[in-house]
């Protein structure tokens, strides 16, 4: 069961830096350092009782109108592409934990977390203490040579977190100055995960292309850069950021890449998916002649192509051919990172990578807030002339604290449901072999198989205007198996969890009722 912890501004940061903070707010407005001091050390409850018992309750009332619907007119001002996609009914008027309720009025689950930015649910209490923060006068906003203490704090967390380390662990400090290979121990501070692959794909393109004059690593070979293949054997199973370069390996921009390969600038090639012996014959035909591989870029579980799950020994002995070749490897962490006991997939899975992208869901959906994780030894930008010069705020940093803070705590119950909820989904698809093939995925991210595109988006159809349980289906890349996606907030319970499957089990034979009658 989810565990409530009670946590101060005072216990998840140092008493120095609030010491200091106290002192310089009650200088600015003059507010009593005494009043001050009960504001930091002031506990939260992550996960009250009260909390807890209003998402059981609200589990028995998915679907059902709440409230009169919100009737208005404002359409904004979309593109086209975002104006066909919009759908204002389930847009949110408000938000507790795994629900949303819809300008319909409606109560809506939020089935994919926000797209994968709320692991804790909407208005999670534990968040409170990001107002305290506030009353202190901590203020978000900064800059990159003015990182402030709570985002240092959190660097060296992160890198401590993914080492398999505890913060105050003494060996910490010789990681943090390690250049080598596959050991994490830098961190730049983005906004949004987008920038933080390009950052990772720059410093791979460094080792090839001069930044500032200097000669580089590789100069005068030609990067080759391998991504995951789709069923067609194309490039367009992946999706690693909407910057140029990052689109140009999942196939968009073809006529660009095709020119960029023709000129020698760079190629992408594509490997088979979970086919070890594939990408190291891959591996040493893209290391002949004037070629070079500039680095693999994969996620674990590819949520932008069927769910499919990378397995284990597929990556390891992928990791192996990376490392024997000096193949930097980017293991793309933005939706998997905070959904596991551990915050990372990749350490589940003995993997060691030199660049990691995290994001989305650390921040709660309070801020904008990703990174990459990087290997000193490809510490090669420099700050100004090719990194943002935003990411370092201060609030965002908290938020991430926070976060970390309560799954650490809830990390066995993280790891039952997540089972729990992919072998129900597992032995649903198996009672209804007429329309599913199984599920992919893991854990909250399962991914529910079927047959058929048709099918596919009939049930996500019937999931998301009739039972008001927000999935989808991936319909916009070619050859992508059918499958219905689905990554749910952690605070999930087994009873919140049997009920979603029970609604998914109930949708599944209405949607073969309805065929067997169009036959």
């Amino acid at each position: 069961m989810l565990h409530n912890i009670r946590r101060s501004l005072a216990d998840l940061l140092a008493r120095a830096y609030l010491d200091g903070v106290i002192a310089s707010r009650s200088a600015l407005t003059g507010e009593d350092p005494a009043v001050l001091r009960a504001i930091a050390e002031e506990k939260a409850d992550f996960y009250p009782e009260a909390f807890a018992a209003r998402q059981e309750s609200l589990m028995s009332h998915l679907g059902e109108t709440l409230v009169p619907a919100f009737q208005d007119t404002e359409n904004g001002a979309p593109t086209d592409s975002y104006r066909a996609a919009q759908h204002s009914s389930a847009a949110p008027l408000s938000g507790l934990g795994a629900f949303r309720i819809g300008e319909d009025g409606r109560l809506y689950l939020a089935a994919k977390s926000e797209h994968y930015h709320i692991p804790l649910g909407h208005s999670f209490p534990g968040y409170a203490l990001l107002e305290n923060a506030k009353k202190l006068g901590i203020p978000n906003a900064t800059h990159n040579n003015t990182r402030g203490f709570i985002t240092r704090t959190l660097e060296r967390r992160l890198i401590a977190a993914a080492n398999g380390m505890k913060p105050d662990d003494p060996a910490l400090e010789t990681i943090l100055h390690e250049k080598k290979p596959g050991t994490l121990s830098c961190v730049i501070n983005l906004e949004t995960g987008s920038l933080a692959v390009e950052a990772a794909l720059k410093m791979m393109l460094a080792r090839f292309y001069s930044l500032d004059g200097k000669k580089a690593l590789y100069e005068g070979r030609i990067p080759v850069f391998l991504v995951m293949a789709d069923n067609a054997g194309g490039i367009t199973a992946g999706y690693h950021g909407t910057t140029v370069l990052a689109q140009t390996l999942r196939g968009l921009w073809p006529g660009f890449t095709e020119k960029a390969g023709q000129m020698d600038l760079y190629k992408v090639i594509s490997v088979p998916i979970n086919d070890p012996e594939a990408f190291a014959a891959a591996v040493h035909r893209w290391n002949e002649g004037p070629y070079k591989t500039a680095g693999f870029c994969h996620e674990i579980v590819m949520m932008n192509y069927g769910g499919i799950r990378l397995s284990e020994s597929f990556l390891q002995a992928a990791y192996r051919v990376c490392h024997e070749t000096d193949t930097p490897v980017l293991c793309d962490e933005i939706q998997s990172c905070a959904w596991y006991q551990g915050l990372f997939l990749f350490r589940r899975y003995g993997l060691t990578p030199d660049f990691v992208s995290i994001g989305k869901g650390f921040p709660g959906g309070c801020y904008p807030a990703s990174k990459i994780l990087t290997s000193g030894a490809f510490d090669s930008l420099n700050q100004f002339g090719a990194l943002v010069t935003n990411g370092q705020e201060e609030l965002a940093s908290l938020a991430y604290l926070i976060t970390m803070e309560f799954i650490a705590a809830n990390g066995e119950h993280i790891e039952q449901i997540g089972r729990r909820y992919h072998e129900k989904a597992a032995a649903v698809a198996a009672r209804h072999p007429r329309i599913c093939t199984g599920v992919e995925g893991d854990a909250h991210m399962t991914a529910l198989c079927f047959d058929s595109v048709e099918d596919a988006v009939a049930f996500c159809s019937a999931m998301n205007h009739s039972r008001c349980v927000d999935i989808s289906a991936q319909t916009y890349k070619p050859n992508c198996p059918p499958v219905a996606l689905t990554k749910l907030p952690l605070i999930l319970t087994e009873p919140m969890i049997d009920r979603l499957v029970a609604v998914m089990e109930e949708e599944l034979t209405a949607l073969e009722q309805r065929k067997e009658g169009v036959q």
